[in-house]
């Protein structure tokens, strides 16, 4: 009986100091962690929060201001489209770009160069199949603070990122000379002008879009927002200050 009540004893006691070891720990555990469940060292979790897509770039261009846009030329018969028409401008038959083509008509300027519209960095070189083709995407950087209104560039003190990115997007082609990742000069030739793999008569599909990776999207739409009209922002944007 006496050994009895002694070993129970002891086994309370036992399972007490557990008990008061788990209680003390969770107590230190807590004091880690601050109300909302994130850790209170000073490196918080939105300090070390992934960069976005827009702020690479940005920061891609600043480390490599050789590649800031200097202006814009049209991506065939550089730098005037000399010896092509676009067929399909923006906004006829709500399409989202121009469609450039050989004067010659038909499929005369299959394999013709097409050239990037100004310095920048390849973001996507794709063959999409289907209506699409091959698809290339640059990103071209506008040094300053700037912003879109109205399809023009405007001053804009508010933005704290500068350059201003958008992209420009050549599809279509025939054959794609060029990587993501790569960094292209102005007039550098890109690719060459197809036909999707005979969807179409041979022509370049250029669009221009006010910020990079935006959805590949369709090539129409009633819904312009983030679409430029490319031959006017050519055509007002041939010089730039690097």
């Amino acid at each position: 009986m006496y050994w009895q009540s002694t070993y129970h004893f002891r086994s309370i006691w036992k399972n007490g100091l557990w008990l008061m070891s788990g209680l003390l720990i969770g107590w230190i555990c807590s004091s880690c962690i601050s109300g909302d469940g994130s850790s209170s060292d000073s490196t918080s979790s939105a300090e070390v929060r992934p960069m976005s897509a827009a702020d690479s770039l940005v920061l891609l261009f600043q480390e490599n201001p050789d590649y800031y846009s200097t202006g814009f030329d049209f991506p065939v018969g550089k730098p005037d489209a000399k010896g092509y028409y676009n067929a399909q401008g923006f906004g006829k038959n709500n399409h989202l770009g121009d469609d450039w083509n050989g004067t010659g008509g038909g499929n005369t300027d299959l394999g013709d160069p097409i050239y990037s519209i100004s310095e920048g960095y390849v973001t996507e070189s794709v063959n999409f199949y289907g209506g699409w083709g091959n698809v290339t995407r640059v990103a071209h950087a506008i040094k300053g603070q700037w912003s879109i209104e109205n399809g023009q560039l405007v001053k804009d003190t508010t933005r704290q990122a500068e350059p201003y990115i958008l992209e420009s997007l050549y599809a279509h082609s025939q054959r794609v000379l060029v990587k993501q990742g790569d960094f292209v000069e102005r007039g550098q030739q890109i690719a060459t002008i197809g036909n999707a793999e005979g969807v179409y008569l041979a022509h370049l599909h250029l669009e221009i879009r006010e910020r990079a990776r935006m959805e590949l999207g369709d090539g129409y739409g009633s819904n312009r927002n983030g679409y430029l009209d490319p031959s006017w922002f050519i055509k007002k944007y041939r010089k730039l200050k690097k």
